[in-house]
């Protein structure tokens, strides 16, 4: 009697013993993180008991103080443009020199290493720094914000720019027009959809986190909502959170909006 070969799919592991193995390393990584990080029931169960207490004080919220709200929100607004609009008009340029296709190898070595700088720290740690710098308010968070935006505008748009067709750019630099010439006529026409569609996008994130870097001090709603935690004013508290929902649903839409237009 014949046997039906039945096919299995290859295994990755090179010896049937490692998928256990593997399993049985991650469960006792799991474990002892849990344990190093002190999760036991108890504490569980004490800090939701607390998490009550807080909620049931928050409700119903209270929207009586409507003026420091609008002064957070008018604040978050002014840094989120600001920043945004600084951010573009430094990104560009930096993009160009992070472009390899268009940038000799010095600039374009400057150019990454510039980008790079600017994507390696946390805006929240930048805040922190920015505050110190200049004080607490507004500007450390417009200036933080601008930070943020110039590492990942700018890498996005020099991905972008080496993607473009060099034929245009070859038939600009043919009719014996310089490099700026080349980049005004060859390179921007072909990037300027990608350059608006980044800047509205970057506008909502900065809109977004300039509700978190007000915490550590830089401006907007979130220093309002950092004020009302430590006054244990809960029910102004859930009108703050109220209205940042609100203001980032907003934001979200108008993003969603205008990327469709240009598109």
């Amino acid at each position: 009697m014949s046997h039906v070969a039945v096919w299995r799919p290859p295994s990755p592991w090179p010896a049937r013993w490692m998928g256990p193995g593997v399993w049985l390393a991650l469960a006792a990584f799991v474990g002892w993180n849990l344990w190093n990080l002190e999760v036991d029931a108890a504490r569980v169960a004490r800090g939701l008991a607390r998490a009550g207490t807080v909620f049931g004080r928050a409700v119903p919220p209270d929207f009586h103080r409507w003026e420091l709200l609008l002064e957070g929100i008018v604040e978050s607004l002014q840094m989120a443009t600001l920043s945004t609009a600084l951010g573009t008009v430094l990104g560009i340029p930096v993009a160009i020199m992070a472009a390899r296709n268009v940038a000799p190898l010095p600039v374009y070595a400057a150019g990454r290493g510039i980008v790079s700088l600017g994507r390696t720290f946390h805006e929240i740690i930048v805040a922190i720094i920015l505050v110190k710098a200049v004080g607490f308010g507004p500007l450390a968070g417009m200036l933080t914000l601008t930070v943020n935006s110039l590492g990942f505008f700018s890498k996005l748009l020099a991905e972008q720019i080496e993607q473009i067709d060099r034929g245009q750019v070859e038939a600009v630099r043919v009719t014996g027009a310089g490099r700026g010439a080349v980049l005004l006529y060859g390179v921007l026409p072909q990037v300027l959809p990608r350059i608006v569609g980044l800047t509205v996008y970057q506008w909502d994130i900065h809109l977004r986190q300039s509700t978190i870097i007000g915490i550590v001090g830089a401006g907007g709603i979130g220093t309002t909502l950092y004020n009302s935690f430590s006054r244990y004013d809960y029910d102004f508290t859930l009108a703050i959170l109220l209205v940042i929902v609100a203001i980032v649903s907003l934001g979200e839409w108008v993003s969603a909006w205008a990327r469709r237009r240009i598109q």
